[in-house]
């Protein structure tokens, strides 16, 4: 007879209380082989009750024996009932046919509001070219981990307008995305670049262009400029505006900005009265909408004058904007350091987990960062209100989840978190090893591809990669069937394998590698890529060979 765990539940069966049963229900089957029943009334015995009452805190949890040999989720709110239950799985024990609980017990709050994610579509990555239920899939995996806000960007530049068959293909994933993520209890986010345009925009319009420009973006100081710019913007808003859009972001760069003497600088001049206007906009169509304010790579391009205006013109935090966010190519932007928050807003980050250490960035399987990540949370957790880590696909997971767990509790040790990702995803009986693993894989980054060198693969930070190899072999021997299959396992597993073949061939390329990259590529949805977020097997180098015979040059 299959084995059954008894779950009832003790509270008004809205669509994200049912939600969250199912998806304690879908990691038992997957993960145990567990068949979860409905515990037939309230006398007889459940191994785990879900409920919601009183408690301190918006989307806060208590976990607790009840007193007949079972446990109790009790949620502050329905959000707070969705992570108590990530919490009692992560904590717990899988085996075939047996789910054993964790020994925490408590009360637990989220320290802050906002614990988002931005997903970047495009590049042909997971987000773009996966499946929508392999995506949505993801979306709910990251609930569990406390995620409460899921933002995405429409990027206009290749389609000819909003009725381009293309364009409307797009939107519909976003939509799909966007919606399972409000069916998680995350709030939707849209990201608009504030004078991004289609590739129809007029030529007498367009703005005089920075390095990364498209060369269609429109300058919103040209007559008629600014109301092109609205125009478009309504009918993208018109797109979304059935989902619970709780953010809406206006960015600066990295392909937006005009350089003419009435924008410039751009990001303390044309840019403010830009997104001044598209930020009203928005709150006329999402009136429940925080608008953000991005502030990437200010400086990076005018200097520090820049930021100075900046700062001026946001000077008592004006009624458009509800969040600052601020984040550099890897280190916190040491403007705002000094300077505190602009205007007394609300401080977001923007954390990069996904480009740095690798080339192409997932290419190699998992793209690890912990110690960096702590060291940049360590410059800038005091200013914060939350976040939301840049990502370009599921190879850096254990990133995100570093990020989200500070977002709940800034105090916590990264090193702990690790710990909790690896019992959470492998066992807790090989977290320990698995955790020592993950901090050399760290130290051994640096990865690059080049089919143009002799040797191919180019590791020159790689060091005794033996260690981080035996250390996952060794728990991945000790890993039921299911935990060895899984995807995050497979990443790690096959991130230590290649550094460890790629060393010992010089960086050539062997039959072993060759699979691996084969694996990766399928785990990732990547035999699309564009070159930034390639899998670099055997396909990849002969595509590119041909690319490079035809006159294509590689990428710098």
């Amino acid at each position: 007879m299959t084995p059954a765990y008894r779950l009832r539940i003790e509270t008004k069966r809205t669509p994200l209380v049912e939600k969250t049963a199912a998806l304690f229900t879908r990691a038992l089957a997957e993960r145990a082989g567990l068949a979860v029943t409905a515990a037939a009334d309230g006398a007889s015995p459940a191994d785990l009750t879900l409920t919601i009452g009183p408690g301190p805190g918006t989307d806060g949890f208590a976990i607790a024996p009840d007193g007949r040999g079972g446990w109790t989720v009790t949620g502050h709110d329905e959000r707070g009932l969705l992570y108590g239950v990530g919490r009692f799985l992560h904590n717990g024990r899988f085996a075939f046919g047996a789910f054993t609980p964790g020994t925490w017990q408590g009360t637990d709050v989220p320290r802050l509001a906002v614990r988002g994610m931005y997903f970047a579509t495009h590049f042909h990555n997971f987000y773009h070219d996966a499946p929508l239920e392999a995506v949505c899939r993801y979306v709910e995996d990251l609930a569990l981990w406390g995620c409460n806000a899921l933002t995405v960007w429409f990027d206009m530049h290749h389609y000819t307008g909003t009725d381009d068959p293309a364009a409307q293909a797009m939107i519909r994933r976003l939509h799909a995305i966007l919606h399972a993520a409000n069916g998680v209890g995350m709030g939707a986010g849209l990201l608009v670049l504030a004078n991004e345009a289609y590739s129809t925009s007029p030529v007498s319009l367009r703005a005089e262009p920075f390095p990364h420009h498209y060369h269609v973006e429109v300058c919103p100081t040209r007559p008629g400029g600014l109301d092109l710019i609205l125009k478009w913007r309504r009918e993208t808003f018109a797109a979304f505006a059935d989902l619970n859009l709780e953010h809406f972001w206006i960015w600066p760069y990295d392909q937006g900005g005009c350089k003419c003497p009435d924008c410039k600088p751009w990001g303390g001049n044309g840019f403010v009265r830009n997104a001044e206007a598209v930020g009203r906009l928005a709150r006329q169509v999402f009136p429940r909408a925080k608008t953000i304010i991005s502030t990437w790579e200010f400086g990076y391009w005018e200097g520090d004058p820049e930021w100075a205006r900046f700062y001026e013109v946001m000077a008592g935090a004006p009624d458009w904007a509800d969040y600052i966010m601020a984040e550099g190519h890897g280190d916190f932007p040491p403007y705002v350091l000094q300077h505190g928050k602009p205007g007394g807003l609300p401080l977001l980050n923007f954390p990069e987990i996904s480009m740095s250490g690798m080339s192409p960035w997932g290419g190699f399987g998992a793209n690890l960062q912990p110690a960096r990540l702590q060291k940049v949370w360590t410059s800038c957790a005091p200013l914060l209100s939350g976040g939301f880590p840049y990502s370009e696909g599921i190879f850096e997971d254990l990133n995100k989840v570093v990020c989200l767990q500070l977002y709940w509790n800034p105090a916590r040790s990264v090193k702990a978190i690790v710990r909790d990702y690896a019992a959470a995803e492998a066992d807790p009986a090989v977290a320990d090893d698995v955790a020592q693993a993950v901090y050399r894989l760290e130290q051994n980054m640096n990865h690059g591809f080049d089919t143009q060198a002799a040797a191919p693969y180019r590791m020159p930070a790689v060091r005794e990669p033996q260690v981080p190899f035996d250390l996952l072999d060794g728990a991945r021997r000790r890993l039921v069937p299911a935990a060895q299959a899984a995807w995050r396992w497979r990443l790690l597993w096959l991130r230590a394998a290649l550094d460890l073949e790629l060393t010992r061939s010089g960086g050539q390329p062997t039959d072993l590698t060759d699979g691996w990259f084969d694996e990766i590529s399928l785990i990732s949805h990547a035999d699309g890529a564009d070159w930034s977020v390639c899998i670099p097997g055997r396909r990849r180098r002969q595509r590119m060979l041909r690319d490079e015979n035809a006159g294509w040059q590689l990428p710098t």
